[in-house]
């Protein structure tokens, strides 16, 4: 395997986490999309608040927002970095589906893509286990980067 084209590997091949050093500090934004779909009574559970563990959304919003926090201690070679905004917001559709977003920003010189994804993916995770009592075969699905801005590379959305 070619190891050159990847940035986590010197020229040895070792992994290594990128000398972010002499980059300059910009604005980074990222907003990461993930849904679970479950079926109706879990569903109208959840808007109804009818779920003995409590406020499904909003304990998912708050583990969303800890595992932001937490980002490089769960994804090796990932840089600590200063959030200075994480949100997490929810769209509730009418197919049994519950779409998580999260939204951070910071000023460095990283982005923070795998903050956004790996706080959708902590939300998604804490409703799952909120409502696994009433329904088993909630699926967790669609988790994707939907818009990156800041750093070398520039604006992307999906």
């Amino acid at each position: 395997m070619n190891k050159s084209n990847f940035t986590h590997f010197d020229t040895q091949g070792n992994a290594i986490m990128v000398d972010i050093s002499q980059k300059n500090s910009t604005l980074r934004h990222a907003i990461a999309e993930g849904r679970i779909k479950m079926n109706t009574e879990c569903y109208e559970s959840i808007k109804s608040g009818d779920i003995k563990k409590g406020d499904v959304l909003s304990v998912a919003r708050i583990a969303g927002i800890m595992a932001v926090k937490q980002t490089s201690a769960i994804i090796p070679l990932c840089h600590t970095l200063i959030i200075e905004k994480a949100s997490i917001d929810f769209i509730i559709d009418e197919e049994n589906t519950i779409t998580a977003i999260c939204t951070i920003k910071t000023t460095g010189a990283t982005g923070v893509e795998m903050e956004a994804l790996t706080g959708v993916s902590a939300t998604l995770l804490t409703i799952y286990d909120m409502c696994k009592a009433i329904d088993k075969s909630m699926e967790i699905s669609g988790i994707r980067l939907i818009e990156k801005t800041g750093g070398k590379s520039g604006y992307y959305h999906a």
